[in-house]
């Protein structure tokens, strides 16, 4: 795979959650509006992920996701296609809403968390993923603990084990935030129904049908208070290296 074809491979965003950390500040707006650095955080998402040649973004979105919609539009001012895929009245879950988005994703895309800035190279995992033969992939970071509970048994180059709750003494990665699909993956799930990503995750450890594609770039996010002030602390120093 080319890198001139991996940018015509969407990226879902998962951006239909409560973000109850968050609150009070999300009582009123998405996760995805939060101002990080001056801005709304999914501008500097799009702006990451276009830098990285990703031009089709699909937003899976849920709580309060009129509000982004009306903020980003169409995704022209980015440089991205931007198209929505709205829960509905009642929340799916991550993997539910992916599933219900699948019209607009194709037969392979990539899946990013709505809280994740990830400052990687894109294309190398998506080249990983199609050299596995597999019908997914985790990208995983050896946490050790340090940024958030590792939980991601990875040895040998394989995911042994993956879960947000057990906690095993050989779990020193964790779920980097970025993940690919084929569509095949989520057809054991019924349509309109809520399940986790982490379930479909599980689902092909089982069957030896998730590789494990290993970053060395410390992730950030804004699902806690810590990380949001973490964030915009790094986005600032990005900035004031920049200005003349």
């Amino acid at each position: 795979m080319s890198r001139e074809n991996f940018g015509s491979w969407p990226v879902a965003i998962l951006a239909g959650g409560l973000a109850t950390r968050l609150r009070p500040t999300t009582e009123k707006i998405p996760k995805a509006l939060i101002i990080v650095a001056g801005q709304p955080f999914l501008a500097h998402q799009l702006r990451l992920l276009q830098g990285a040649g990703i031009r089709k973004v699909v937003l899976c979105v849920g709580y309060r996701g009129e509000m982004i919609e009306q903020e980003f539009g169409d995704g022209h001012n980015f440089g991205v296609e931007l198209s929505y895929s709205f829960d509905g009245p009642k929340l799916l879950g991550t993997g539910g809403a992916l599933k219900k988005a699948l019209p607009l994703l194709g037969k392979h895309f990539l899946v990013l968390y709505g809280d994740s800035y990830l400052p990687i190279d894109y294309a190398a995992p998506a080249q990983a993923f199609i050299a596995s033969r597999k019908l997914g992939l985790m990208t995983v970071f050896r946490n050790e603990g340090r940024w958030d509970a590792s939980n991601v048994w990875f040895q040998d180059g394989v995911i042994k084990f993956y879960s947000k709750t057990e906690r095993k003494s050989e779990m020193q990665h964790i779920d980097y935030g970025l993940g690919i699909l084929d569509s095949t993956a989520l057809a054991p799930w019924p349509d309109g129904k809520a399940f986790d990503l982490a379930d479909v995750y599980r689902d092909l450890i089982s069957r030896n049908e998730l590789a494990g594609f290993e970053v060395k770039q410390r992730f950030y996010e804004i699902g806690s208070p810590e990380g949001l002030a973490e964030l915009d602390a790094m986005l600032r120093s990005q900035q004031l290296s920049v200005t003349p």
